[in-house]
């Protein structure tokens, strides 16, 4: 199990530009390793500054996006064109103004029944990784206020499913199905990175890095269990009460 690394910064801005430079760094290390790089996004609003950042020229430069493999982590169950579509946000804040060749995209195919398009992907990873095992070099993830992260809600039953895989889930307080990556398959990346900032998600980092185990309550809990690094980008606000050294 890896201890969580804190990168904690004074604001938001300063947040997102320390993940970015961590995010070029990884990709650099990977393609000089093996030749590519595979990461695996997160969806929401924090993630899009991200990727509108990482689209600019100060950025897009620093990488040779040909050679890196996207896929995502959990995915809202809704047509490809909707406006809450993961893949749709990324498509606009990064594929599109970096050219992004379509065939380095691993997108959910959401036309299928919620279960198929779970079983669909996984298959799609599967045959990217074909004999090597499914190790992600990066995963990015964000921090809901109620302590999920990807698409692993609390008191949802994915949070006891032991595959490594993909599944559809469930929210039943919102009438609505996610696909989500496994905490078993999540837990395989090289590399964890977190993007969490702002007053309102400081109890639930609280909670998830130096809590008691509670996965019901907070599913990013499962995640403590990682086989690689797992690091932290934070603002201050988002820490409150944590003990840190900066």
């Amino acid at each position: 199990m890896s201890q969580p690394i804190l990168h904690i910064y004074e604001t938001a801005d300063a947040t997102l530009v320390a993940l970015a430079d961590f995010f070029v760094e990884t990709a650099k290390m990977a393609i000089a390793e093996t030749g590519r790089f595979s990461v695996s996004l997160s969806g929401g609003s924090s993630p899009k500054k991200l990727y509108e950042l990482l689209a600019t020229p100060e950025y897009s430069r620093r990488i040779d996006w040909d050679k890196v493999d996207f896929f995502f982590g959990d995915e809202r169950y809704v047509p490809a064109d909707h406006p809450d579509s993961n893949a749709l946000m990324v498509k606009k804040a990064l594929f599109d103004p970096l050219r992004i060749p379509a065939e380095n995209i691993f997108a959910v195919d959401t036309s299928l029944p919620p279960d198929e398009a779970a079983e669909q992907y996984a298959q799609t990873i599967r045959n990217r990784y074909q004999a090597e095992a499914v190790r992600f070099d990066l995963i990015l993830l964000g921090l809901g206020d109620n302590s999920h992260t990807a698409s692993l809600f609390p008191h949802t039953p994915v949070l006891h499913d032991t595959s490594v895989s993909v599944k559809a889930v469930f929210l039943t307080d919102q009438n609505v199905y996610r696909i989500t990556m496994t905490a078993p398959l999540l837990n395989l990346g090289r590399r964890l990175a977190y993007l969490v900032y702002g007053q309102g998600k400081a109890e639930a980092v609280e909670a998830v890095l130096n809590g008691p185990e509670d996965i019901e309550n907070h599913p990013a809990q499962l995640l403590r269990k990682a086989e690689g690094e797992i690091h932290w980008f934070l603002d201050k606000p988002a820490v409150r009460g944590y003990r840190y050294s900066i």
